[in-house]
């Protein structure tokens, strides 16, 4: 019996400015201890799902690019990554129990990724 073909997908972690903005103002020894935390709780969901995990990487500042030109601009999109799984429903449900929605307002996104075709 073969196994169903693996698709692909992006995932991106969101948190809104606002959020941001209030953590930054958090007691600096509060905020280390609790992204002390999250990190040690994020590195244990990637070990348990490294078979999925192509990339994660974190999203840097952000260029708009239209017809009439470049501007800086702001999004709520902190990490992104590119993960392989069976199903869409299949890959959105592991990301369920992620230790990013840990944090108030936070969100994932899954989207697959498909060839592009003319």
């Amino acid at each position: 019996m073969s196994t169903p073909a693996q698709k692909k997908f992006l995932v991106t972690y969101s948190i809104p400015l606002a959020t941001m903005m209030d953590w930054g103002k958090t007691d600096p020894e509060k905020r280390a201890a609790s992204e002390k935390e999250m990190k040690e709780q994020w590195d244990k969901w990637t070990a348990a799902h490294a078979s999925m995990l192509l990339t994660t990487e974190v999203a840097g500042k952000t260029k708009n690019v239209t017809a009439d030109g470049v501007q800086d601009t702001r999004n709520d999109f902190v990490v992104c990554s590119t993960v392989t799984g069976e199903s869409h429903e299949a890959v959105a449900a592991t990301f369920k129990n992620h230790p990013h929605l840990g944090i108030p307002t936070a969100s994932i996104q899954v989207m697959e990724l498909k060839p592009m075709m003319w």
